[in-house]
């Protein structure tokens, strides 16, 4: 059943949320669940806090938080990269709670490329500014729904130390269009002013905020996407 999206905003954030099954393949615990109650119903993607993996390299119990940060950094730029997402509680406890998109699982990035270039080179942008170090193919899924490209899975983003891991690297070398630097320069002061959400600064430490400025101005100062480097480890594994 189609729901408003004022109505699916609402769902997402207060519904009651019923678990229909756990995701496959996915190395944190990870969830799809129907929120309602009333006639309207939505499906999303839970993952609980107390479900993160513990990483040596990102602090333990941030993965959720981070996903909420990306969503809040793609509404940012205007982008609409990354499905509706917040933080709130559920079955499980406090955790990820992200609309989900209904999508041919048979797609991923590679499948999409040819048509959808423009999209794959603003999300290339994107993954360099959360520094994304988990751009599989799998997490690239177009909509249904009016076909709109969307990206998921950012819970390892947000380092203060380069980290980018992705599959988009075919605009490597690439000036950034005009439209996207309109966009990063908005971004960067607003970052500059301290007029970003709550939620960012409080899940960021001050040098992953730093390095996050850092990157934006980087990719403003160059003018252009980066390119793989040979002597690291940029591709993620497995790939799709």
């Amino acid at each position: 059943m189609q729901v408003s999206e004022d109505r699916a905003r609402e769902l997402l954030r207060d519904g009651d949320v019923d678990v229909l099954g756990r995701m496959p393949w996915s190395s944190n615990a990870t969830f799809l669940v129907n929120l309602s109650p009333g006639g309207d119903e939505l499906l999303a993607i839970y993952k609980p806090q107390r479900g993160e993996r513990p990483l040596w390299d990102f602090r333990r119990g941030t993965l959720c938080h981070r996903e909420v940060a990306a969503f809040e950094v793609s509404e940012a730029l205007g982008w609409d990269i990354v499905p509706d997402t917040v933080l709130r509680d559920g079955p499980a406890g406090i955790g990820m709670m992200q609309r989900f998109v209904e999508h041919d699982p048979e797609e991923h990035y590679f499948t999409l490329l040819e048509e959808h270039g423009d999209a794959f080179r603003r999300m290339a942008a994107f993954d360099v500014v959360i520094n994304n170090t988990d751009r599989k193919g799998g997490h690239c899924l177009r909509a249904l729904a009016g076909g709109r490209i969307f990206g998921i899975d950012h819970g390892v983003s947000f380092h203060a130390q380069w980290k980018v891991r992705t599959v988009i690297w075919d605009f490597g070398g690439e000036s950034i269009s005009p439209d996207v630097c309109g966009d990063l320069h908005r971004f960067a002061q607003q970052l500059h002013n301290g007029d970003v959400s709550e939620h960012l600064v409080d899940t960021l430490d001050r040098f992953e905020l730093d390095a996050l400025r850092a990157r934006v101005e980087h990719l403003l100062a160059t003018g252009a996407l980066p390119e793989a480097d040979n002597d690291y480890h940029c591709y993620p594994w497995p790939m799709i």
